[in-house]
């Protein structure tokens, strides 16, 4: 767990400087003083009137400050789903440990205590993990079976939390409470 959280970061610590640089770039080309602008005068000859026309040129910092921006964000985007920022097992496992209690989705069923988590699949998307009752003498039941509570999917990349219903045999998103 303590590779993915230094992994993750070091992501956000990298994007921070990033954006931070380009905010700069642009508020240095946005601030431009006045007297760096060009302005053009002139007329515009009609049949019947003669209008004044201004016509802006930026100079090539504010071409430069919109190349690097668009350079920057696929770049940010990019490491977000670099293969080094996806979650590892540990990791996976900490964010459904957390969200199962800040829910309290077995609150009324089982004590978080009684419960133990086992790794059923690994994939390059996700970690597929099983709940499963402890059994021994402080949470009670026979020590040598484990009955399966529930199963759940973590995706690599987000993060996102999906269970199993066995009844329809298909995995669902993850709803909290109203799973139970």
């Amino acid at each position: 767990m303590r590779i993915g959280l230094v992994s993750a970061m070091s992501f956000v610590v990298r994007a921070f400087k990033l954006l931070r640089a380009a905010n700069e770039l642009l508020s240095s080309v946005l601030a431009t003083p006045r007297s760096t602008a060009n302005i053009q005068h002139s007329t515009l000859h009609t049949q019947h009137d003669q209008v004044p026309r201004l016509t802006y040129k930026t100079g090539s910092r504010l071409t430069t400050a919109v190349v690097i921006a668009a350079a920057l964000i696929p770049s940010i985007l990019a490491q977000a789903g670099s293969p080094s920022h996806l979650l590892n097992e540990d990791a996976a496992l900490d964010v459904l440990q957390r969200t199962l209690k800040q829910d309290r989705v077995y609150e009324k069923r089982i004590s978080m205590d009684c419960i133990a988590y086992g790794t059923e699949e690994k994939t390059t998307v996700y970690f597929e993990f099983v709940l499963r009752e402890t059994h021994n003498a402080k949470c009670g039941g026979d020590p040598e079976t484990s009955p399966a509570i529930d199963r759940y999917r973590v995706d690599r990349a987000s993060g996102k939390i999906e269970q199993w219903e066995p009844g329809q045999d298909t995995w669902h998103p993850y709803k909290g409470q109203q799973s139970k």
